[in-house]
């Protein structure tokens, strides 16, 4: 193996492994297990809302914080996101906005 394909290597293993740790060790809130892989919107926003409004760790409002974390996760997954999942993940947006009393 070549110094730059390690290299390269090395760095895509190093992205993966962070986003994967901000995801499950944020310090904005603390999330519930396999969240973003739930079928219904209703529930990941339900979710997320529960986990802003009870994290004493989180630097803004329970509404940006959860929006955040779903935007981050959305952002993040990429390319490797199934069609599917991320229509329900932007679904979950519309919730999180519903259950916030936001338009």
């Amino acid at each position: 193996m070549t110094t730059t394909h390690a290299h390269e290597e090395k760095t895509k293993t190093s992205k993966k492994k962070w986003s994967a740790g901000v995801t499950e060790h944020s310090d904005a809130l603390d999330l519930e297990g396999n969240i973003f892989e739930s079928n219904d919107p209703k529930k990941i926003a339900q979710s997320l809302k529960h986990s802003a409004e009870q994290s004493t760790r989180k630097k803004s409002a329970p509404y940006r914080s959860a929006m955040s974390m779903l935007t981050f996760y959305i952002n993040r997954a990429g390319k490797n996101l199934e069609a599917s999942q991320k229509e329900i993940l932007e679904k979950a947006k519309d919730e999180l906005r519903k259950l916030f009393g936001r338009k």
